[in-house]
């Protein structure tokens, strides 16, 4: 009586161990006796037991935190960069064969290469040209991490922390930088308004009429100021034709 379950117990067993449910996200890496065998997508799969053995591998993507790292750049400035990397596996067995974690790994290169080449840039190329840095960091991460199946999509600078007296540094050079601009458009402001004027003096002494209009102008804006009293010299040019026909009818 005991014999019939223990073996209907063996066959459940191993028909147990030999059916495998693979997720949509997941590939399923078979080793038959040791050896490669092949990759199994999603769905419900059968292995040989004993003979065949299978390790799954996710393929989403992986945001990995890479922590902060001393760096000293090129132009001799101590910072602490730290960044966040985006990959994916796009070779699943490579990830098993190739490599033996495949995240300490790529977190490893992701820290070195991180130091690597921020030490060979300057702290102004750093802070200004963040994007090229990031798109050269991807390119390098790539190119290493692809022998592991590994496919890099991904790398941002998040934060670059400074040392304090290097801080108060740029403050002040950014005060001077604007303090410059401001006394450069105050300059070209009185350029400017100085070759307006020298043009109109220019336009007054060659032409009398244009003098004479300004005069009266000037005598209207005077007036508008409701003032008691006003002395003005007044222009002989103005009264000259008047005298002149006075002293003929004399």
């Amino acid at each position: 009586m005991a014999f019939p379950i223990i073996i209907i117990f063996l066959v459940l067993l191993v028909l147990s161990s030999a059916v495998r449910i693979i997720l949509e996200y997941e590939r399923g890496v078979v080793f038959r006796l040791g050896r490669f065998s092949t990759v199994k997508g999603p769905g419900l799969r059968f292995i040989i037991p004993i003979v065949d053995r299978m390790r799954k591998i996710s393929l989403r993507t992986v945001a990995m935190d890479v922590p902060p790292q001393d760096v000293i750049t090129k132009d001799n400035v101590s910072i602490k960069v730290n960044a966040v990397l985006y990959f994916r596996v796009v070779g699943p067995d490579k990830a098993i064969i190739e490599v033996q974690d495949y995240l300490y790994a790529t977190s490893q290169l992701a820290q070195t290469s991180l130091r690597s080449v921020l030490g060979q840039s300057e702290l102004d190329d750093l802070l200004a040209h963040r994007e090229q840095i990031n798109q050269h960091l991807q390119e390098i991460l790539d190119r290493q991490t692809d022998p592991w199946g590994v496919k890099i999509s991904n790398v941002e600078i998040k934060h670059v922390d400074l040392p304090a007296e290097m801080q108060r540094a740029m403050a002040r050079q950014a005060e001077a930088e604007r303090e410059r601009r401001s006394k450069v458009i105050h300059a070209e402001g009185e350029y400017q308004a100085a070759q307006k004027l020298t043009e109109a003096a220019s336009i007054l002494s060659t032409d009398k009429s244009a003098l004479q209009l300004r005069f009266l102008q000037t005598l209207t804006e005077v007036a508008a100021e409701k003032n008691s009293t006003v002395i003005f010299p007044f222009p002989i040019d103005l009264v000259r034709p008047f005298l002149e026909q006075g002293t003929k009818n004399e």
